[in-house]
């Protein structure tokens, strides 16, 4: 596994040590699609024909790309990237490719679910917020904030969305944030309490925390997907 910050796309097009290492013929490949927008549908509701409705709910643009696949037992979703995304990701066959976070949701699923907690993945300025009761997904979004108020204001909002009280909720953290930086310490005003995700999937170097890299160790729990 290789894990850099803020790779250019042309590393998988351009010769070179870095285009060897992602291309080479691996036995297994998943690809985690990033993508600009989403929406879940129960799966007792989605049909494959019925995908371009769907995505209506997504304001599609020219240079992007729908993709729909199952996200769990529960729910299919359906998600947009962009055509640069897409075109970059064909070097690796569009069957080896995923929803990004699909891992992480469902890594978190396997685990011991407290009603208490809800969980937040940070990528940059993005947080994806999850919230699980009886076993099953209750609520799932992505939000953009640009400070420590702006996170802890969304926090809060799903709270009161789901009718939690803050100061019952655990917040248990993912990807880039630290129970120690200043957006933990920001959420951390609001709810009882804030943790680092403890959930391993792979065996990693001391120096790396498990927390940091969960939704990308977690892609190693999807092998395969269904595109539509």
């Amino acid at each position: 596994m290789a894990w850099a910050k803020d790779c250019d796309l042309e590393i998988l097009i351009e010769p070179g040590d870095e285009h060897e290492l992602l291309t080479y013929d691996y036995k297994h490949k998943v690809v985690g699609l990033h993508s600009s927008g989403f929406t879940l549908i129960p799966s007792v509701l989605f049909n494959e024909d019925k995908v371009a409705d769907f995505a209506r709910y997504l304001d599609i643009k020219k240079d992007e790309k729908v993709f729909a696949q199952s996200l769990d037992n529960d729910n299919h979703i359906v998600y947009k990237i962009s055509e640069r995304i897409s075109n970059a990701a064909e070097i690796f066959d569009v069957q080896n490719a995923v929803f990004e976070n699909k891992g992480w949701i469902n890594a978190i699923a396997n685990t011991t679910l407290p009603a208490q907690n809800i969980y937040i993945n940070i990528d940059s300025t993005r947080a994806d917020i999850l919230y699980f009761s009886d076993g099953k997904i209750r609520f799932y979004n992505r939000f953009e904030f640009n400070n420590p108020d702006e996170l802890a204001y969304y926090a809060v909002m799903v709270a009161r969305e789901l009718k939690l009280e803050p100061k019952n909720l655990t917040l248990v953290l993912s990807g880039g944030i630290s129970i120690t930086d200043k957006d933990a310490a920001r959420l951390a005003d609001f709810f009882n309490g804030v943790e680092e995700n403890e959930t391993s999937i792979l065996t990693l170097p001391a120096e790396v925390k498990s927390h940091q890299i969960l939704a990308l160790s977690a892609l190693s729990l999807c092998v395969s997907s269904e595109v539509l």
